[in-house]
C-alpha cells in the first residue's frame, strides 16, 4: 500500500500514468480528444517555429541586402539656390570632405557619388535607370555588387564601361560585350536649347544585389565619366560612407556631421528604411500572439481529453484513494498524463519546424513550382525568394510556450480528480 509521506513523482506514479495512457479507450484509456490535441500541439508549434525562422530569416535578408548595396551612412551638402533658381547641392571639396570623414573612428571608407537618373537604351527596348559614377576602387568595395554570387563579366574593366544590374540587363536584352546607350535630358546647351547627351558605354559586368529594385534601375559609371556626361566635372553628389558596425550607425551622426563640415546632411539607412524594419517589428509581435493563441487552442484539447479519462477512471481512483494514494500523488498521476502529451507534442512540432526551416529552399521551389511559379513575386517582395533563419532563440520560445500552456491547463482537470472523493467515486460502481 502507498505510504503517505511518499517522494513527488514516484516511479509508481508515473507506471500508473504510463498505464492509463497505455489503455485503449474501451478500458477508458486515452481518448481521440487526447490524439486531436496531440496533433493540435505538434501543428501549433510548427507554425511557430516556422513563422518566427521564415521572419528572422526575411528581416536578415532584407537587411543584407540594404547594408551590402547600399551605403550606411549619406552625407549631402546644404542646397544653395544657383543662377537658374534651382538649389545646388554639389560638393565641390568632396576630397578633402572624404579625407576628414574617413579619419572618424568606425569608419571604413568615404566615397565620393555623382547620382543622376537616366535613361538606358538598347535598339528598341529602353530601361530608366540610376547610374552612380563611383571610383572603381570604392566600387570593389561595396559587398552585394562586387561579390555578387550570379555577377558575369570582369569587374576589374570597370573603368572601360559601365557596370549594370541584372534586372536592367534583361529589359534592355544585353549581356556582357554589349553597347548601351544612355540618355541624359540634362545635355549640352545650344541656340536652340539643350540637346540631350547620348553616350554609348561597353557592358562590362552585370551584378545581381538580391534587391529586385536594385537589379533592375542601377548601374555604375566610372567617377570621372560620370561627371563629364553629367556636366559635373570637379563636383559630387554625395558621399557614400560605410561603417564597422552599421548596426551602431546611430551614435556616429554627430561625429560624421562634425567631420564633414557646418553645411553637411547625414542620412543614414534606418532613417532611409527604418519605417519598414518598424513594420516588421510589429507585424513579428502580432504574429507571435496569434500563434500563441493556436497554441494555447491545442492545449485546451488536453483539458477535455484529461476530463474524459478522469470520468473514466473514477472507480480506479476511488480504489486507489482507499488504498491509501494521497490527493497529491493522484493529481502528479493525471498531470503526468496531460503533461506528456504535451512534451510529445511540442517535441514532434519542433522536429517538423526546424526540417521546414532547414529545407524552406527545396519546399519553397516545389510550392513555387505547382503554383506556376506565381507563389513569389520579387516585384512586391523586393528579394527573390523566401528566406528562413532558425535561431535557438525562437526555438527555446516556442518549446516554453507550448509546455507552459500545456502543464497549466493540465493542472485544472488534475486538480479535480485528486479532489474526487472516493465514497461518491466508488458509490455507483
Amino acid at each position: 500500500m502507498a505510504q503517505n509521506s511518499t517522494a513527488p513523482f514516484a516511479p509508481f506514479e508515473w507506471m500508473i500514468a504510463w498505464r492509463y495512457l497505455r489503455a485503449r479507450r474501451a478500458e477508458g484509456g486515452v481518448s481521440v480528444m487526447t490524439w486531436i490535441s496531440l496533433i493540435g500541439i505538434t501543428l501549433a508549434v510548427f507554425a511557430l517555429i516556422a513563422t518566427l525562422s521564415v521572419r528572422s530569416g526575411f528581416r536578415a535578408e532584407f537587411v543584407d541586402t540594404i547594408l551590402g548595396a547600399n551605403a550606411h551612412v549619406t552625407i549631402y551638402q546644404l542646397g544653395e539656390v544657383a543662377q537658374n533658381g534651382q538649389i545646388d547641392r554639389s560638393i565641390s571639396n568632396y576630397a578633402e570632405m572624404a579625407a576628414a570623414v574617413s579619419k572618424v573612428p568606425g569608419v571604413t571608407r568615404a566615397a565620393p557619388l555623382v547620382r543622376q537618373q537616366v535613361m538606358a537604351n538598347k535598339g528598341q527596348s529602353n530601361a530608366g535607370v540610376e547610374v552612380f559614377g563611383i571610383a572603381a576602387e570604392d566600387l570593389k568595395t561595396i559587398p552585394r555588387i562586387a561579390h555578387s554570387e550570379h555577377a558575369r563579366g570582369d569587374i576589374d574593366r570597370f573603368d572601360e564601361g559601365i557596370a549594370i544590374g541584372v534586372g536592367v540587363a534583361r529589359t534592355l536584352g544585353v549581356d556582357v560585350g554589349d553597347t548601351i546607350k544612355l540618355i541624359s535630358p540634362n545635355g549640352v546647351k545650344t541656340a536652340f536649347g539643350t540637346s540631350p547627351r547620348v553616350n554609348a558605354y561597353e557592358v562590362v559586368y552585370i551584378f545581381e544585389a538580391g534587391r529586385y529594385d536594385i537589379d533592375r534601375t542601377r548601374a555604375y559609371l566610372p567617377l570621372a565619366e560620370a561627371q563629364s556626361f553629367f556636366n559635373r566635372e570637379g563636383l559630387a553628389d554625395e558621399l557614400e560612407v560605410m561603417v564597422e558596425d552599421p548596426e551602431a550607425v546611430d551614435k556616429m551622426a554627430i561625429p560624421l556631421l562634425e567631420a564633414a563640415g557646418d553645411r553637411a546632411q547625414v542620412w543614414t539607412w534606418r532613417d532611409a528604411s527604418g519605417s519598414f524594419l518598424n513594420a516588421l517589428d510589429i507585424e513579428d509581435r502580432v504574429m507571435f500572439v496569434i500563434l500563441s493563441v493556436l497554441v494555447l487552442i491545442a492545449a485546451m484539447n488536453i483539458v477535455s481529453g484529461l476530463i474524459m479519462l478522469v470520468k473514466n477512471k473514477g472507480r480506479d481512483i476511488g480504489i486507489l484513494r482507499t488504498m491509501g494514494l494521497t490527493e497529491g500523488s493522484v493529481l502528479r498521476v493525471f498531470f503526468i498524463c496531460g503533461a506528456f502529451t504535451g512534451i510529445i507534442g511540442t517535441a514532434m512540432g519542433v522536429i517538423l519546424g526546424c526540417l521546414f526551416a532547414l529545407y524552406v529552399d527545396q519546399i519553397f521551389a516545389a510550392v513555387n513550382y505547382l503554383s506556376g511559379g506565381t507563389a513569389w513575386d520579387p516585384s512586391i517582395r523586393g528579394i527573390y525568394f523566401l528566406p528562413a533563419k532558425l535561431q535557438m532563440g525562437d526555438v527555446l520560445s516556442a518549446v516554453g510556450l507550448s509546455l507552459g500552456l500545456s502543464f497549466i491547463v493540465t493542472i485544472f482537470p488534475a486538480r479535480r480528480a485528486a479532489r474526487m472523493n472516493p465514497v461518491e467515486a466508488l458509490r455507483y460502481e
